[in-house]
């Protein structure tokens, strides 16, 4: 078996299907880790695709990952998120690539970036940080693992070499305001809890200085203006919720040093 498409799933109902059927071309096997408390029809949906559904109680996403590079069987496993489709492009690239991997030339290569279109409201972002999205998705599983101090963006450790392919990854970002809101906050305090957890203290000019630079870095530097109105609300998004995270690092001092007064 030379590839294992993974996803890491809790009611998904909505979107999976369509991220299995994209991934049907290429995969020999399919594996949805499942978290236990999934309320919708997601597994059933997996099981009509002919997926493995394993139950994988939630910790974190590095220890998801980590478990689905266990669980899967496939020399190199493709990480693929619900929302997420692989274009029939990537699909023929990866077609090609598998037909060298049984005497491969090149052996060091652990691990490929694939370049990914970032959907918001059914626009694909040209800018802001949002294209071209490398993500580091498809790894020699015998070589690879995610660290699992580091909660959010995931950071794989790979023992060898890194390529890059050429065709795109299909994500559908956003498609609400709601959903943005529930994202970003979600985000905001699992790296707020990263910092703290890294020992990174806040200084009270960060509440101020890091959302300027956040929606500087997003319009100016990498060119959010390119994507007009959507791309300055997305930088002005970015910016408040990068305040948003450095008042959760504050408030998880202030229950430490609380905490620690209240053991004295």
């Amino acid at each position: 078996m030379l590839l294992s498409v993974a996803i890491i799933a809790r009611d998904e109902e909505r979107y999976i299907a369509a991220a299995l059927a994209s991934a049907q071309p290429v995969a020999d096997e399919l594996v949805v880790l499942l978290d236990p408390r999934t309320a919708d029809r997601t597994a059933t949906i997996c099981q009509d695709h002919a997926a493995r559904v394993i139950e994988a109680p939630f910790s974190s996403f590095p220890a998801q990952r980590n478990r689905a590079l266990h669980e899967c069987q496939g020399a190199w496993v493709l990480f693929l998120d619900a929302d997420e489709r692989i274009t029939p492009a990537l699909a023929h690239e990866i077609a090609r690539l598998k037909a060298q991997w049984p005497g491969r030339s090149d052996p060091a290569v652990a691990g490929y970036w694939i370049p990914r279109f970032n959907y918001y409201w059914g626009r694909a972002l040209r800018g802001g940080g949002w294209y071209p999205d490398h993500q580091l998705r498809l790894l020699d599983r015998r070589r690879a693992r995610y660290d699992e101090q580091r909660l959010v963006h995931e950071l794989v450790q790979l023992e060898g070499a890194e390529a890059y392919l050429d065709q795109h990854l299909s994500h559908i970002n956003i498609e609400s305001w709601p959903e943005l809101r529930l994202k970003q906050r979600r985000y905001a305090l699992a790296e707020a809890a990263s910092l703290h957890r890294n020992g990174v203290r806040f200084k009270p000019q960060n509440i101020i200085l890091q959302p300027l630079r956040a929606i500087w870095r997003r319009f100016w530097s990498w060119q959010g203006y390119r994507d007009g109105a959507l791309g300055l609300l997305l930088a002005l998004v970015l910016g408040w919720y990068e305040a948003v995270m450095y008042w959760h690092l504050w408030k998880l001092e202030r229950r430490e040093r609380q905490a620690a007064l209240g053991d004295t």
